[in-house]
């Protein structure tokens, strides 16, 4: 999964933190509070940790023409 290395809007690293969140959540974690754990407090990296969906599986069924 591709997530961004910085938040959009404030710059932050929240790259890093991804796997650990995807790991957690993956075992029925609450999202919320997985984030809490982690450090990311402000609502702009929170929704992209929240919005990210990963694709690979569905786009690799498609290939190029």
């Amino acid at each position: 999964m591709i997530i961004p290395v910085r938040c959009f809007s404030c710059g932050r690293v929240i790259g890093d933190k991804w796997e650990e969140f995807d790991e957690r959540t993956g075992n029925g974690e609450d999202a919320g509070e997985v984030l809490d754990d982690l450090g990311v407090e402000k609502y702009c990296c929170r929704s992209i940790f929240l919005t990210t969906e990963d694709q690979i599986e569905t786009i690799s069924q498609y290939k190029k023409v």
